[in-house]
């Protein structure tokens, strides 16, 4: 009996701290400090496959220079995202047509702050810092993480995946 009793009473403490809100506040999500190096590999293969993701970021997102698209991009590109056509046609139609994305110096760094880039294979993700509002006081916010994710397919970026929803 007093077995079954410590047991409930473990159950019951054990299901209220696990509902109960957390003690303190998540830990920030930080930038690394040198996010140039994260893009290389002793590796060749996964070396140049960071390289050509580190080129999207840089020339293509930052600096929108769609008309390089040619040099990342596969003309078959597979689109994940749904707010954005698949093929290397419809991604460049996104950024330059229905954004309206203008052309920026293409910096000699990135300026997005990334958490991380992991490479296997043919994929590459990256992590990024990404800073929210908090919705109920505009005047605090939080930092959580976004992550691209592209396959690697001959020297250019042939699929892409990221955690984008469409607006409703």
């Amino acid at each position: 009996m007093k077995a079954a009793i410590a047991s409930a009473v473990l159950a019951l403490s054990l299901g209220a701290a696990l509902s109960a809100p957390p003690a303190q506040a998540q830990e920030a999500v930080l930038a690394a400090a040198d996010a140039e190096a994260l893009f290389t590999s002793p590796d060749p293969k996964l070396n140049a496959n960071k390289q050509v993701v580190y080129g999207i970021i840089r020339d293509l997102l930052e600096a929108n220079h769609w008309d390089k698209a040619g040099d990342y991009l596969t003309e078959r590109y597979i689109q994940h995202n749904p707010n954005a056509a698949s093929g290397r046609a419809g991604v460049v139609a996104y950024f330059t047509k229905v954004l309206k994305l203008k052309p920026a110096p293409i910096p000699e760094k990135i300026k997005t702050p990334v958490a991380f880039v992991t490479a296997e294979g043919d994929l590459v993700t990256v992590g990024y810092v990404r800073e929210i509002k908090n919705e109920k006081d505009p005047a605090k916010s939080y930092t959580t993480t976004w992550f691209d994710t592209w396959r690697i397919k001959d020297g250019k970026a042939d699929e892409h995946w990221d955690p984008a929803t469409r607006p409703e």
